[in-house]
């Protein structure tokens, strides 16, 4: 997948695209069947496909005080955008001067001048340019007079009973409440943080069970403080088990400020200081809680670590695979 940059990157004159919009924060199921339909509609018409995107979540310019934590970084999407079969992102440096781009004109300069689009595909939800004015009819309208055409999906649900759409939003929602295995039923694969490997207080290898401190950007979305198996792969691409734990440590810590990610890898004794993984959250295993001493809580542990084992050698997925 080749990447374009806003206002600096053209297509050249013999490509055309059919092509998608959207932030796609977490490229969830719902984005997978859009960009489905971008990849056929694209054959159809003997065509690219493309996606357009955002550096971050347009959020966080317009109305920062409520803008949402993130489900994945611009790298974590740009490597699943690739998984998905397009052929370019082009990616909008969302900024105050783009944000107060009136529809027409960012569709003109994107879809027009730098893309080239014969078709384009949205959600029926689908919103853009300053104030959110633009929306399916006046894409619709533009595209008559531009020459694409424009497809309108219908939302789709992550079961037959779930009243909401799969959306962003709710798999948020689901991270909060710790349901990290509903949060992978909208996800496609359960819910994955990026982030570098940092030195701790090793009150952890102190009692016997290592663990990696990941340091998470704040703008990123995390499951509820709790302990959770789940897998951890390193930047040589290798695989690992692990029990992860989110918290605030009570047994070490009366008050401690923020909650910590560590991850024990499991039968595992390498370093991996500044070194960047990925985290991938599987199984719900318990609530955060405060034990009365070490020697109760390293029981704990040892029970965290084989529940883990025993479920993830059950589990169906596995990064990579």
């Amino acid at each position: 997948m080749e990447l374009l940059r806003d206002r600096l990157d053209h297509l050249p004159a013999a490509v055309s695209v059919a092509s998608t919009i959207g932030v796609f924060d977490g490229v969830h199921l719902g984005h997978q069947e859009v960009f489905r339909q971008v990849r056929s509609t694209a054959d159809r018409l003997g065509v690219a496909a493309a996606v357009v995107t955002f550096d971050g979540h347009p959020a966080h310019v317009v109305r920062p005080e409520s803008a949402p934590l993130l489900l994945t970084t611009l790298d974590q999407k740009l490597d699943l955008l690739e998984a998905q079969g397009l052929d370019y992102a082009y990616v909008v440096s969302f900024d105050e001067a783009r944000a107060a781009t009136p529809p027409d004109v960012f569709m003109q300069e994107v879809f027009v001048d730098a893309l080239h689009a014969k078709a384009i595909v949205v959600g029926e939800d689908f919103h853009f340019g300053v104030g959110r004015s633009g929306n399916v009819d006046g894409l619709t309208m533009f595209g008559e007079s531009a020459g694409f055409e424009v497809h309108a999906l219908e939302l789709i649900r992550h079961s037959d009973e779930a009243r909401e759409p799969v959306s962003s939003t709710k798999i948020r929602r689901a991270l909060a409440g710790g349901d990290v295995r509903r949060a992978a039923e909208m996800l496609g694969r359960p819910y994955e943080v990026r982030g570098v490997v940092e030195g701790g207080d090793r009150r952890g290898t102190q009692i016997g069970f290592p663990t990696a401190n990941i340091l998470i950007p704040n703008a990123m979305a995390w499951p509820a403080d709790a302990v959770y198996a789940g897998w951890c792969q390193r930047e040589n691409g290798d695989v690992h088990p692990c029990a992860i734990n989110i918290g605030r440590r009570p047994t070490f810590y009366e008050h401690a400020e923020q909650s910590l990610l560590e991850v024990h890898l499991i039968d595992f004794e390498d370093d991996l200081y500044g070194e960047q993984v990925d985290v991938s959250f599987v199984e719900f295993l318990r609530s955060e809680r405060k034990f009365n001493g070490i020697d109760q809580l390293i029981e704990q542990l040892k029970a965290d670590v084989d529940d883990s084992r025993v479920l993830l050698a059950e589990s169906t997925w596995r990064p990579g695979a």
